[in-house]
């Protein structure tokens, strides 16, 4: 039974072989970290923990050079995808993404580009460019979303609205760039009627990919601070599984599951240790939802808990 729709199963079927996907630096940077919106960022924010590519000096054509040899070798991958990953990778002039997108059209193995940025970094310009490569490549745009609950955003200090995200969505919405919406599952004081709200808010935008992971405190963010001070705390595994089933129960059954739990290097991470035990948590979570017949999209058109 396929209980939910796996990245990895759509991009053979696409593809017909296995593809891999290459994350760069590209050199962006973030209003939420440069001072126009904010110099703190997000509370749980450390991009040196989840984007390896930061801790390179090479040139992002070097990084993909890498990342290509490096998914041949380990995962036989004969394709590619190379996912501009850290901060806003929007964030910056029509001209200077065009330079920096332009680089994969030197290597013939990548068949896709992944875009990830915020919402409130895009425009019909940007969009314009981005599109252009939908010619050739499959292109993705992954905002950050984390939830449409503008009081959480608050607290979390992402310093955009759910509005925000709807105006991206709409104005990206129709063109062949494929949406993906990375949302965040215990985020701190959000209960289970707001986290499920978020799912079914992403449900009826029918999204073309979405990314779920639960919230983990990383070294040196605020977010640790409060965890240490006692003012927050994080989900155990079946916690956070028992909420995931209902979350993919009401998404839109044809969206892309890209992924379902999170990767850091574990030197960062201080809660919850279970993270690490990435392939436990997505056995665990298939199990409980044979258990339960719970598929995704089960309660898709369910318009009420």
């Amino acid at each position: 039974m396929k209980f939910y729709n796996k990245f990895s199963e759509y991009l053979k079927e696409r593809f017909g072989c296995r593809v891999h996907k290459i994350s760069v630096n590209a050199g962006f940077s973030c209003p939420n970290i440069d001072g126009v919106l904010s110099f703190k960022g997000c509370i749980y924010c450390n991009n040196y923990a989840f984007s390896p590519s930061l801790k390179t000096n090479l040139t992002l054509e070097e990084q993909i050079i890498k990342g290509i040899e490096y998914g041949k070798k380990r995962f036989k991958a004969e394709k590619f995808i190379v996912y501009f990953q850290p901060y806003s990778n929007t964030y910056a002039s029509v001209e200077t993404l065009k330079e920096k997108y332009d680089v994969v059209k030197k290597f013939s193995d990548i068949i896709g580009i992944s875009i990830g940025t915020r919402p409130d970094c895009i425009d019909e310009e940007k969009l314009k460019l981005i599109e252009s490569y939908t010619e050739k490549y499959e292109v993705w745009i992954e905002y950050g979303l984390q939830s449409i609950h503008d009081k959480t955003l608050k607290i979390i200090n992402r310093n955009h609205t759910y509005s925000d995200f709807l105006k991206a969505y709409q104005i990206t919405k129709g063109r062949k760039i494929k949406i993906c919406a990375h949302v965040i599952i215990g985020l701190p004081e959000e209960n289970r009627e707001e986290i499920l709200a978020t799912a079914i808010e992403c449900g009826k935008l029918k999204l073309d990919g979405i990314k779920i992971h639960p919230i983990h405190v990383l070294k040196n963010t605020q977010l640790e601070k409060m965890y240490k001070e006692g003012k927050f705390q994080v989900m155990d595994m079946d916690e956070y599984i028992n909420i995931l089933i209902d979350f993919l129960s009401y998404l839109y059954p044809e969206t892309v599951i890209l992924r379902l739990t999170a990767d850091c290097d574990w030197e960062y991470l201080v809660a919850p240790q279970w993270l690490i035990e990435k392939q436990k948590m997505l056995k665990l979570l298939e199990e409980r939802m044979k258990e339960k017949n719970i598929y995704q999209g089960k309660f898709f058109k369910k318009k009420e808990f």
